[in-house]
């Protein structure tokens, strides 16, 4: 570990609880119906977006029907971008001629890009054309973004409200969020991407001959459209198979930075939404300061665990080669661009947000180094978290960390004015439980079939971690491959699908039920046996209740996987 290292996580840091705040308060306004700075262009583009629909703009939804259009418009989305999928090869912008992609894949990647997941069992530059990426899955990292928020502020709502039937209305939502917040912000980006180097044409692949004599083809396309949602949104879905590591993707210093800060600025911001919406600003302060102490703690061991280097050279009895190769820390499957400060952080970050971006392969990561992208993801991703689903996933360990310390006291639990009740915390266990059901349940089941065996490329923990990491990362969203994995299998395509789909919907639905339950219920005013929930002991409990939780449902899979490797590696032992 480095200062030089330390000072630009630092600087990260301070740039998003620099943005944290005037985005949050700018997405409170927003999704309260106020005017803002786009409304005289924008306004009239809303309009017609609801005429043509039939929507009325004014007429708010139970929270039922709330999760009915958001369950319907997911499944137009999944079945309009499988069409396209299947249909690639008599479409047109296809200046390669990709053809059809296959029935289990197609599968696959709809419900990953239709969940915000982007899980790729394949390589985009050989296997998707212009078209497909533009209205398929850059469509779709706009809409699937706007999802999570919308449910997000519906839940915000549900605190926010006293006595209401209703939590907004799910196409508004939808709508306000696309328009106002997303395509701005994403075609402001793009624009200074393509000035920085990224490509963004129709064009043919370009055929080139090397110094060597060697013909090479080069990839292009419509890339920093795509590029900029994909980290906005906390998709992550890479338009080249090298993903952020491409150096059209990801063209230098600059950039990279600019990605990171793109990941997670709508995230916290999102945090400060709530303290607006509420009228508690300190609470929105206290959930964010949550997620930084956690976020911290990440990237300094993971960068602690890259900064050390291989352990097992020394027992190999090359130490003179360990001193000249593994001085500066395990530099295997890292972009030399960027180092192992950046590659360490740009993991942690894109795993404690349900972005799956990557700009260094996980897989040749030190075993306690990929250990936490892991738990960050086992967690729920509430560490900043998808856009949306990071603040409502963290909003379900408050609910229980308000329970335990109402049982601590003798008192019905309270949030932010609101009596927590069995309800609440039925809904929030069965949201939180669905995570280890699907993680473990499919790792469990690919490490005894004979096609869930078939799939890593590596024996032992590590191969485990590779099974272990690919549900981890379906099941919660995120989309990053931990690698060696043979994932692009009619029995890994099937079950991570299946797994995508409870992982994303299986949460949502129990939070909007929340978010009704909660819209009905009067305010309850401070008194002096209320837990307060807007100082330090309660991110001290909402922290230890975090990892109480995930560390008692997952630490025994984790110790059979990294722990393991990790110990074996001390002796030496390689997989």
């Amino acid at each position: 570990m480095t200062t030089n290292g330390i000072l630009q996580i630092a600087i990260f840091c301070a740039i998003i609880i620099a943005l944290a705040v005037p985005l949050g308060v700018y997405m409170a306004r927003l999704f309260s119906g106020e005017r803002n700075f786009f409304t005289p262009i924008l306004g009239p583009v809303e309009a017609i977006c609801y005429r043509v629909a039939g929507v009325d703009p004014k007429r708010e939804q139970h929270w039922l029907t709330y999760a009915f259009a958001m369950l319907l418009f997911n499944l137009v989305c999944f079945l309009s971008l499988y069409a396209l999928l299947r249909l690639q090869g008599y479409l047109p912008f296809n200046p390669q001629g990709m053809g059809a992609m296959a029935p289990d894949l197609a599968f696959n990647t709809a419900i990953s890009f239709t969940t915000n997941t982007n899980w790729q069992n394949y390589g985009g530059e050989t296997t998707l054309g212009y078209l497909v990426q533009m209205a398929g899955l850059t469509v779709h990292n706009f809409v699937s973004a706007a999802t999570g928020i919308a449910v997000a502020v519906a839940l915000i709502r549900g605190f926010a409200r006293r006595s209401a039937q209703t939590i907004g209305n799910f196409w508004v939502d939808l709508t306000r969020c696309t328009l106002y917040l997303l395509l701005p912000i994403a075609i402001v980006v793009a624009l200074f991407m393509v000035w920085q180097g990224m490509p963004q044409n129709l064009s043919s692949y370009t055929d080139a001959t090397t110094l060597e004599g060697a013909h090479q083809t080069i990839a292009q396309g419509p890339v920093a459209s795509q590029l900029v949602i994909k980290m906005l949104g906390t998709n992550g879905g890479g338009f080249f198979n090298a993903n952020s590591a491409h150096p059209f993707e990801n063209p230098n210093a600059i950039t990279n930075l600019i990605q990171m800060v793109l990941i997670f600025c709508l995230g916290a911001g999102l945090t400060m939404t709530f303290g607006r919406m509420v009228g508690n600003m300190k609470q929105g302060w206290a959930l964010l300061g949550a997620m930084g102490i956690l976020f911290l703690a990440g990237v300094l061991v993971a960068y602690w665990a890259e900064a050390g280097g291989n352990a097992a050279f020394a027992h190999l009895g090359i130490d003179q080669v360990a001193s000249s190769l593994q001085s500066g820390g395990n530099m295997e499957g890292k972009e030399v661009r960027f180092g192992i400060a950046n590659s360490a952080l740009f993991s942690v970050i894109t795993t404690a947000a349900s972005c799956g971006a990557i700009n260094s392969w996980l897989d040749s990561m030190m075993p306690l180094g990929g250990l936490i992208p892991m738990v960050n993801m086992q967690l729920g991703e509430i560490i900043i978290g998808g856009v949306g689903a990071g603040l409502y996933g963290m909003l379900l360990f408050a609910i229980l960390a308000v329970f335990i310390a109402g049982l601590m006291v003798g008192r019905t639990p309270e949030y932010v004015g609101k009596k927590i009740e069995s309800r609440e915390v039925k809904m929030a266990m069965l949201a939180i439980l669905i995570l280890p059901l699907s993680i473990l349940g499919f790792t469990a089941l690919a490490s005894v079939v004979p096609a869930g065996l078939a799939g890593p490329l590596n024996a032992g923990p590590h191969g485990f971690s590779e099974i272990l990491y690919a549900f981890s990362s379906q099941t919660a969203n995120n989309g990053s491959a931990f690698g060696g994995l043979t994932g692009n299998t009619m029995f890994y395509n099937l079950t991570g699908g299946f797994a995508m789909m409870l992982g994303r919907f299986g949460m949502i639905v129990p939070v909007l039920a929340i978010a009704g339950s909660l819209a009905g219920k009067k305010l309850v005013p401070a008194s002096i046996g209320t837990f307060p929930t807007d100082n330090g002991l309660f991110v001290a409990l909402l922290i230890g209740v975090i990892l109480i939780t995930g560390g008692l449902t997952f630490l025994p899979a984790d110790a059979l996987g990294p722990v393991v490797e990790h110990l074996q590696l001390q002796a030496g032992s390689l997989y």
